[in-house]
């Protein structure tokens, strides 16, 4: 598809340099040097969309990262549709781009370099905790262009730090070309929805959607409790409260126990981590509330186990219970990369149907894969069915379809039909 026209952040973005990444769907290869290569430059739909292409044209120099700041290369992570921007002693500054690693120039970073980028961005309060912890998560925001997640850490000694692009701009379910049934699961008044899968697949940019929409939709008092805030909600006809953890509370413990005081209708769990969060979320759920959160797991039946599995054995006959009664859906999503650029996201989709809930409380939970499977009529979708009608679209290739399922076979086997 032919397109012109830039992408939000890049309209509003400082383009004083010509550099551009090129973009290569698909690759399995190692990182790309981006220093003598022809660029991409093209459109892209934030968080799930897939880009379309608007021309090409050759990189005249290498990138000199050298005396850049730590705002400039965020800048040119924002100009160049990247997800993520690395920084590691002995190693080129890395941009994300379409889930592939791509070199951003030639400049080897040192460790007085590492620290004196990263510094930049740490205040006092947060070089203290970084020093003391030796990582730190946080948010920051790059002028009115976009956020940042940042995860500050060390290895070997030096400084590193990862850097995952936030744009500003909350699209919706239908930018984002997920499944219509997600609409529904934003009008439920109660129970608990889990959107699921691999770091760095679109569960924030997901989640962020469906809050959205009840944001822009519905009078009701949202709270949100992540680590930290990721996308911020623009005023609609919902009260929106979003508390960061280490700036607005001391434990994700300590937020889902007081947040039950504050009237909430939806609330929304940046990440279900361990027993105590997890607990905590269901009894939300179970106390009148609608609760988003996410898990990393792979597909709806192994975020069921592993929420059960983290619970002491004596403990899991009564979770099962618990969980079969507010279980309303599960979302496993994955981002493939399209032919020509960009991403486009598969999921698979768990519907909270009396034989779910029966497996779930039976301890059957290896027969939720056959129930997805025979139930599209009230909505559910297997990954592999909706790889495949990615691929029918013209939107990936067979070869990608199978390597982002662990049933290539099945793949196959529809594509066949």
């Amino acid at each position: 598809m032919a397109g012109s026209k830039s992408s939000p952040l890049q309209s509003g973005g400082e383009q004083d340099n010509d550099f551009q990444l090129p973009t290569q769907p698909g690759s399995a290869a190692g990182p790309v040097d981006l220093s003598n290569n022809e660029s991409y430059k093209g459109e892209v739909d934030e968080g799930n969309g897939d880009r379309k292409e608007s021309g090409k044209s050759s990189i005249s120099h290498a990138v000199n990262t050298s005396s850049m700041t730590m705002d400039e290369l965020l800048a040119l992570t924002i100009q160049n549709d990247a997800s993520d921007l690395h920084i590691t002693v002995g190693y080129p500054i890395y941009l994300r781009v379409d889930g592939t690693l791509q070199k951003l120039g030639a400049e080897i970073i040192s460790k007085e370099r590492a620290k004196e980028l990263i510094y930049q961005i740490l205040d006092d309060k947060k070089r203290e905790i970084f020093e003391v912890n030796k990582e730190i998560d946080f948010s920051y925001s790059y002028k009115d262009k976009a956020r940042f997640r940042i995860n500050t850490y060390h290895e070997r000694g030096n400084l590193a730090g990862a850097f995952r692009l936030i744009p500003s701009k909350i699209r919706s379910i239908k930018e984002l070309f997920l499944p219509e049934i997600l609409h529904e699961f934003t009008k439920l008044p109660q129970g608990l929805i889990l959107v699921v899968g691999p770091t760095g697949h679109g569960k924030s940019t997901s989640l962020a959607a469906m809050i959205q929409e009840v944001n822009l939709r519905d009078a009701r008092h949202i709270v949100t409790i992540e680590d930290p805030i990721e996308y911020l909600y623009p005023p609609g006809r919902c009260l929106v409260d979003q508390s960061e953890l280490h700036q607005d509370t001391h434990s994700w413990e300590i937020a889902l126990r007081n947040v039950l005081r504050q009237d909430p209708d939806v609330i929304l769990v940046g990440e279900m981590r361990d027993f105590e969060t997890i607990a905590a979320t269901i009894t939300a759920a179970e106390t009148g509330h609608l609760v988003f959160a996410t898990l990393h797991t792979n597909s709806a039946s192994q975020s069921i186990d592993r929420i059960i599995d983290v619970f002491p054995e004596h403990q899991q006959s009564q979770i099962r219970m618990q969980l079969s009664n507010v279980m309303e859906a599960v979302v496993s999503q994955r981002l493939i990369p399209v032919i020509g650029g960009g991403r486009r996201v598969g999921c698979e989709v768990m519907v909270g149907t009396a034989a779910v809930r029966n497996a779930i409380r039976e301890d059957k939970t290896y027969q939720i894969d056959n129930i997805i499977q025979t139930s599209a009529d009230v909505g559910m979708i297997t990954l592999e069915r909706s790889l495949v009608d990615l691929v029918r679209e013209g939107k990936i290739t067979l070869e990608n379809a199978q390597n982002y399922t662990t049933k290539p076979e099945e793949v196959l086997r529809l594509v066949r039909k």
